[in-house]
């Protein structure tokens, strides 16, 4: 890691704030499998967090010149706000974590169970556009088993916040692991970004798949089954 900053400090010497930021989000730079968050992130009531953004929102539009006295813009900083707090980022806030039920799986099924194509929609944390593809997850009972619709109210709400597709796929995994009780776990995110697509390069056939496996999934073997599921 230590290189890679060198030659990042290299390569944007004497370039303004904006450029090394840029740079930056190119260059696709993570942190850590948490999600960035300061430690008063939740102080704030929610609608305090709407008013504000709001206000912020209100001045970027205004910045770019649009007239916010036409009927169809005047409402568009407040439902932006609530978008972000109660949408696309409530995942932010660990208040909203599906709450998991384990059953014993007294069928004693030890093959994995696989849930594919699962929709996933998050957002680039570099340039806040949409993130959007398909997640296929699969585990090995320890013996619980949890219901089916939970493993899709994982995806989302990990999905739910500011994200590099690395870190969703292990924040996803992580969990799983956690709550089933089980290190044998697949994830894999096949996605399109729309900051590859919708700017820059503009290149709107490539996609981005990641994957974590642990436990049995580890072997050659159990991995191709999985594969084979979800090809």
């Amino acid at each position: 890691m230590e290189e890679k900053e060198t030659t990042l400090t290299a390569e944007v010497t004497g370039s303004s704030v904006l450029e090394l930021e840029e740079l930056i989000g190119e260059q696709h730079i993570g942190t850590s499998a948490d999600t960035p968050l300061r430690g008063d992130a939740f102080e704030m009531p929610d609608n305090e967090k709407i008013r504000i953004i709001a206000g912020h929102f209100r001045e970027i539009m205004n910045t770019l010149g649009l007239d916010l006295a036409d009927d169809s813009l005047k409402g568009t900083p407040g439902r932006v706000a609530r978008m972000y707090v109660n949408e696309i980022f409530a995942g932010l806030n660990p208040l909203n974590k599906p709450k998991v039920s384990l059953f014993e799986n007294k069928y004693r099924y030890k093959q994995m169970l696989v849930e594919k194509n699962i929709t996933l929609y998050s957002n680039c944390e570099h340039h806040f556009v949409p993130i959007i593809g398909k997640a296929h997850i699969a585990y090995i009972s320890s013996g619980k088993v949890i219901g089916l619709s939970k493993l899709n109210r994982i995806v989302r709400y990990y999905s739910e916040r500011p994200q590099v597709q690395e870190r969703l796929t292990m924040q996803i995994a992580n969990e799983l692991r956690s709550v089933l009780e089980t290190d044998s776990v697949a994830v894999v995110i096949d996605a399109v970004h729309l900051c590859v697509a919708s700017r820059g390069i503009k290149d709107v056939n490539s996609s981005t798949v990641t994957a974590e496996y642990s436990g049995e999934f580890l072997d050659a073997e159990r991995k191709q089954e999985f594969l084979s599921y979800v090809d």
